[in-house]
């Protein structure tokens, strides 16, 4: 049972990082245009607005940008909540993975992976801000995992006593 478990997960993960890559590094690519990529022969439009400032995309979208509120929802919010999933389903995979430190720097190695994807293929900008937002995202999807990883040892040991 433990193992089909384990199964299950891994195949979760496998599907959840697959979404994600789609909706990170192809979300303006037509998949016809992805292995031009991938040959540095693409002619298109280049994304060239990097930002290595810590805050400065959080404090634009927060403060000074004159765009729909949904444009700032889904920048802000829609970075932390699609790691939330890996912050939860790591730790369910491996105890290793089960401390808040190790799912923090997984998370964050994992968006930087896509970020430096981003900025040496030009599917997207590599944005610092984009690293803090997901590893927060992480941070926020592990808080689940322990609130029923205490609930389930508490159930536990009450049935034992």
């Amino acid at each position: 049972m433990k193992l089909i478990f384990k199964l299950i997960l891994t195949l979760i993960l496998c599907v959840y990082i697959a979404i994600l890559s789609k909706l990170i590094l192809f979300k303006y690519i037509p998949l016809s245009q992805i292995i031009e990529h991938f040959n540095f022969t693409y002619d298109g439009y280049h994304w060239r607005d990097n930002n290595f400032v810590p805050f400065k995309t959080i404090y634009f979208y927060m403060y000074l940008a004159d765009i729909n509120l949904n444009i700032r929802i889904e920048n802000l919010v829609g970075n932390i909540i699609g790691f939330a999933p890996f912050g939860f389903i790591l730790p369910l995979l491996s105890k290793g993975f089960q401390k808040l430190s190790t799912v923090t720097i997984a998370t964050f190695i994992l968006s930087l992976t896509f970020e430096i994807i981003q900025l040496v293929f030009e599917f997207g900008s590599f944005d610092v801000d984009d690293l803090i937002l997901n590893t927060l995202g992480g941070i926020l999807g592990y808080i689940p995992f322990k609130i029923l990883q205490v609930t389930t040892v508490k159930s536990i040991q009450n049935k034992n006593t």
